[in-house]
């Protein structure tokens, strides 16, 4: 008989089924994304009970069937109480979660995209940092591991690396004042600029390790919204939850 599989993994959401089940999709680090049923995971005692919702992070043991996954058991490491604790960082999470699984994809390595969502849920309840910077470094990274990383290094028409004030979502990044000419863009300062060249090229782990101005998150928030609505063509659904939050 083969071993089942075991996957490290956390679920982005859970959707009911029938009486007593449930249907996960989580994000694997050795598969990417999988569905896979909680049999009897809404019954109260069931030990797949707390495993079987958003945000819980450990290790999975598969049944494979014919023609779906079933979860046989789960050892969970990390339920992530703290956020848990604060309804708007539930939401921030919850988006997080949506976020990820709309980029994830079957049988690809999730390593990365895992790590990213996983420090990124950490620091949402790091009242330091505050959750629209979080979002904004969270979205630009993810976007830079799923190949759609904007280029903030150079002109992205001519390659030059100096004078980068405007910033164009449909033209993917910077652009030098000669490129810029006859083009719509985004202004970003100095101190913005170098922000977003952090956020595009330190490691995963040091993310979440400064704060910047009033005057910098609110450039990074327009930048990051605007190349959003470019390069995703999908509504999230717990995007409603955030505006009233952030209004």
């Amino acid at each position: 008989m083969n071993e089942a599989p075991t996957v490290t993994g956390m679920v982005l959401s859970a959707m009911p089924v029938g009486d007593y089940d449930k249907r996960l999709i989580i994000l694997t680090k050795e598969r990417g994304r999988i569905s896979a049923f909680a049999k009897g995971a809404k019954k109260p005692n069931s030990p797949l009970l707390a495993a079987s919702e958003p945000f819980s992070f450990g290790t999975f043991t598969l049944y494979e069937g014919r023609s779906s996954i079933t979860v046989a058991s789960a050892e969970i490491t990390n339920y992530f109480q703290e956020l848990r604790g604060s309804l708007e960082n539930i939401y921030y999470g919850l988006y997080f979660c949506e976020f990820a699984d709309y980029f994830a994809r079957e049988n690809e390595d999730g390593t990365q995209v895992l790590k990213l969502l996983y420090q990124s849920l950490r620091a949402l309840s790091k009242p330091a940092i505050g959750r629209r910077l979080v979002r904004c470094i969270y979205e630009l990274r993810l976007f830079a591991l799923e190949g759609l990383m904007p280029q903030v290094f150079f002109c992205v028409k001519c390659g030059k690396k100096e004078a980068l004030a405007r910033f164009s979502p449909e033209e993917g990044g910077m652009l030098c004042p000669e490129c810029q000419r006859g083009k719509s863009g985004i202004p970003v300062s100095s101190s913005a600029l170098y922000t977003l060249q952090v956020i595009l090229s330190e490691p995963i782990e040091s993310l979440y390790r400064f704060t910047v101005t009033k005057e910098v998150l609110s450039e990074l928030t327009r930048i990051t919204a605007q190349y959003r609505a470019v390069h995703v063509d999908k509504r999230m659904n717990s995007e409603e939850m955030l505006k009233l939050i952030d209004m």
